[in-house]
């Protein structure tokens, strides 16, 4: 490496990349400095393997683009343990190199975008922010589409980038007549469906010595870790993810995209946690690979695969990437930094505990918590009405909630986390992100597992000892926030039956709610 160099150049670790503006022309004055940092892995307690993974795929560009003739600073938690945080180390680094000129790309958090934007200003030499060129909207263009503090509907929006970017369309009609397939997407997994679903493709990554730092730094995590990391950390392996997916996957996608299955009741265990999903949310938020070229390849998969794939499963995929996942950064940045601290229904209980062990007697509370500490990934409605659902029927503090998916799910960044935990799963935002509170009882879980038959509760119980919990703790919610959800259509017919029953009727199940709620640890 040279003594000095004109530019400095940031890379953060989910600004992977390699297609950027940035890297089209080699410049031997421009060094780039992508660096592990006490900063990051500490301001949650993040899953091992999402830890481990971004490290990897960090360490992966830093080595390609070195290959490709950058000057590249690769900098490891051994290298900057003695930076308290990321100015320092641009301090130092910008002195060290006598660098006329810091460049860096627009972070997708709002504290790390607030530290660097703080940082900048007190600079005494040139300094320019990028977008990241990863979206299929600007960071400029989300003021076009979103309002703060303003109700958005995902439908809405998702209908405007369909037609905005010609996807799935026929002239201005969407393909196939309707916009949208969503209540095609709602079946149950049964026995004979099993051998749709094909063994997950993983990778064997060698992390030693990456597992060796972090011990060696004390950085606490949660989840449990292999030698081997089984996720992508580079373009290529995620490019191999994708192609899987397109051939033996997306044929069923829409379909059972929301279903969920127990371990126990596969033939081939590996496959429970895996499904017919894409698996792709981590090398997307890492921007290992890009949101066009995903949509891309899975149209034209469609378009080849002569009515195998129908309309409603490609629609389903495209729907995730176009529509929720633009979507929930919209909400994000013109709603930040007080969506953050929004508590809509007061919640204020505590998570419990076993929640870091899975350690439950609820089966579908036990299978989602334990495949996310084994594989840092739950699909989204595990997330959304699993491990959510309990959070919000039981009143657990939101920004517990917040701390706990940001932490343990490997594709979990801010912008994507927030508004999908505090907004959509519980309502903390008031109806920003969605319409209704997503509560429901144990009816919905078995009607969309298998969990429930080999659960400790019963699922048609509501008062019993052996009654499931989520049945008493629904109603409990539905009835403390009846002033706020009695006037949705969406919740009508659910207050209808709750007034059908007599008042101590009632009593009952609320009684039974407050004992669970107090008992919550043991549950």
């Amino acid at each position: 490496m040279k003594q000095q160099y004109k530019t400095i150049r940031l890379v953060l670790g989910d600004q992977l990349n390699a297609s950027h503006s940035w890297f089209q022309e080699k410049n031997n004055d421009t060094l780039y400095v992508i660096a592990e940092l006490h900063q990051e892995t500490d301001y949650v307690v993040h899953h091992i393997q999402k830890v481990v993974a971004f490290f990897a795929a960090m360490k992966a560009l830093s080595s390609a683009l070195n290959k490709a003739g950058h000057q590249v600073l690769h900098l490891t938690l051994d290298d900057t343990k003695d930076f308290q945080d990321l100015p320092s180390l641009l301090a130092h680094l910008l002195k060290k190199y006598s660098a006329t000129a810091f460049e860096y790309q627009l972070p997708d958090e709002y504290r790390l975008r607030e530290q660097l934007s703080k940082y900048t200003r007190q600079l005494e030499i040139d300094s320019c922010a990028y977008e990241t060129q990863h979206f299929y909207l600007s960071d400029s263009e989300l003021s076009d589409y979103f309002k703060q503090d303003t109700k958005h509907r995902m439908e809405h929006f998702y209908r405007k980038m369909r037609s905005r970017f010609n996807l799935l369309m026929e002239g201005s009609s969407p393909q196939g007549g309707q916009w949208n397939y969503d209540a095609d997407n709602r079946n149950k997994i049964k026995a004979d469906d099993f051998d749709k679903i094909p063994e997950p493709l993983i990778f064997e990554n060698d992390c030693d010595d990456i597992i060796e730092r972090i011990k060696a730094h004390k950085i606490k995590t949660m989840g449990m870790m292999t030698n081997n990391l089984y996720w992508p950390i580079n373009r290529s392996q995620s490019l191999a993810l994708l192609r899987f997916f397109c051939q033996h996957c997306l044929k069923y996608f829409g379909r059972f995209q929301d279903a969920m299955l127990d371990q126990q009741e596969m033939t081939v265990q590996e496959k429970y946690w895996s499904l017919l999903h894409s698996r792709l949310s981590f090398s997307l938020n890492s921007k290992m690979i890009s949101p066009h070229h995903v949509v891309k390849q899975a149209i034209e998969a469609y378009q080849q695969s002569d009515g195998e794939i129908t309309i409603a499963q490609i629609e389903g995929f495209v729907r995730q990437i176009i529509g929720w996942r633009e979507f929930i950064r919209g909400i994000y940045w013109l709603n930040m930094p007080q969506y953050s601290q929004l508590n809509y229904l007061n919640a204020s209980n505590k998570m419990p505990s076993w929640f870091w062990t899975g350690k439950t007697k609820m089966n579908c509370l036990k299978h989602a918590i334990s495949q996310s500490l084994d594989y840092a990934y739950a699909h989204h409605i595990q997330r959304l009405m699993i491990t959510g659902n309990f959070c919000l029927i039981s009143g657990i503090d939101p920004t517990e909630v917040d701390a706990w998916y940001l932490g343990i799910y490997i594709d979990a960044i801010e912008w994507v986390e927030m508004p999908n935990t505090r907004g959509m799963s519980q309502f903390a935002d008031g109806g920003i992100v969605g319409s209704k509170a997503y509560a429901a009882s144990g009816n919905y879980v078995n009607k969309m597992s298998n969990y429930c038959s080999n659960c400790h509760y019963k699922v048609n119980k509501t008062l019993e000892d052996n009654a499931c919990p989520l049945n008493s703790l629904y109603w409990h919610f539905m009835d403390k926030h009846q002033d706020k959800f009695a006037n949705n259509p969406r919740s009508r017919m659910v207050y209808a039956n709750w007034n059908k029953k007599t008042d101590a009727q009632r009593q009952q199940v609320l009684d039974k709610a407050t004992s669970l709620l107090i008992d919550i640890e043991n549950l």
